[in-house]
């Protein structure tokens, strides 16, 4: 899950600064998979089952109306 969500993480980032958004440098180095919703050092994850796929699935849009399920907008403790 760690390796998974952090190859994720490097995409969106990736895709943001193709965007030329301003990614700094001090700020990657601040991103962490553990701090993500489906990690947690308990070893309970949360995973929604899919059809096996090559390489990433494509990013969430930003600008597409509506949330994830679980997701409510706000940041959890």
């Amino acid at each position: 899950m760690v390796l998974s969500t952090t190859r994720y993480i490097d995409a969106a980032v990736t895709q943001l600064r193709l965007e030329r958004h301003e990614i700094r440098d001090e700020d990657v180095v601040r991103l962490s998979p553990l701090e993500q919703r489906n990690v947690n050092v308990l070893s309970r994850h949360t995973v929604i089952g899919s059809i096996p796929h090559e390489g990433l699935r494509p990013l969430r849009n930003p600008d597409a109306s509506g949330l994830d399920d679980d997701d409510d907008g706000a940041d959890e403790d």
